[in-house]
């Protein structure tokens, strides 16, 4: 069982909260995750380690309210617990030896996955340029925070009402085009726009790192359900990856599996909105 010591909305569909797990905080590293499960009645839902304080015995978890699970998170205020929350689960990132250069690039949530990978690069002493997608002004996240840890910081808007108004690959393709060097690149968001990122880097031989948001259950791959097809073999993201070389992932398989749940997904979220008080009440005396 874990504390909640800080939360904090950053807009209205992602929450932080940073809450003590001095045994996680002392080991984790970027691009790892925990397993979290409210209650003894609740399911088993897998969140990146957004930050670490190793000194305080902290972790940091940044979520977006996308089903019953995160939702009921969500409601949770300071000095609240969480039953279980395990982790590091997953292998850490790593980079080519000798990296001197990396843009790390984030779309939408996923840039609570991709702060981690900058500010751990930025801490090494490499170069690191950050772009972050958003479809506007109002759910943008981080922002102080990746400029505190980049060299260049490039905010990009679908609709252009902050930053610059485009996608995150055409920022990459003019940077490219401007002779930027990179040894990697590292993206984390949305499927289609990693694939898309691997098309952009891949006629450059630019190695490129993606995160991978499979189903998950158990975190310890005897399940299978996270299984992801790289370089045409089987992997399994919780203990695999759950970073992967993005020029050797099927994408097209991945976003097909993971949307299998979509319409019980859609009904839960349509029952979430009409549910009772007494329901809700009933859910609270549960927990």
């Amino acid at each position: 069982m874990v504390k909640i010591v800080r939360k904090q909305v950053l807009n209205p569909t992602v929450t932080l909260l940073e809450v003590e797990a001095p045994l996680i905080a002392k080991k984790a590293r970027a691009g790892q995750f925990i397993i979290f499960r409210l209650d003894e009645l609740g399911e088993r839902i897998p969140l990146t380690i957004a930050d670490y304080d190793r000194e305080r015995g902290t972790v940091t978890i940044i979520f977006q309210k996308v089903g019953l699970s995160t939702r009921l998170l969500s409601e949770l205020e300071e000095g609240d617990t969480i039953l279980d929350f395990v982790g590091p689960l997953g292998l850490p990132t790593e980079l080519p030896e000798g990296a001197r250069r990396v843009c790390v690039i984030g779309g939408g949530v996923g840039c609570a996955i991709a702060y981690p990978q900058a500010k751990a690069l930025y801490g090494t002493g490499v170069a690191v340029d950050v772009i972050a997608g958003f479809r506007s002004r109002d759910i943008v996240i981080l922002e102080k925070e990746f400029q505190a840890v980049s060299d260049r910081f490039y905010l990009m808007t679908d609709d252009g009402s902050c930053g610059e108004k485009g996608l995150v690959t055409n920022k990459l393709q003019a940077l490219i085009d401007d002779g930027a060097d990179y040894d990697a690149v590292i993206a984390i968001g949305p499927i289609p726009m990693m694939k898309f990122v691997c098309r952009t880097t891949e006629p450059y031989g630019i190695k490129t790192i993606v995160s991978l948001n499979p189903l998950m259950i158990d975190g310890t791959g005897m399940c299978g359900c996270c299984r992801v097809t790289v370089g045409g073999k089987v992997r399994f993201a919780c203990v695999d990856g759950p970073d992967f070389d993005g020029h050797q992932v099927d994408f097209d398989e991945l976003m097909n599996r993971n949307a299998v749940y979509r319409d019980q997904e859609a009904e839960e979220r349509e029952e979430s909105r009409h549910a009772c008080r007494l329901d809700q009440l009933g859910r609270s005396l549960i927990r």
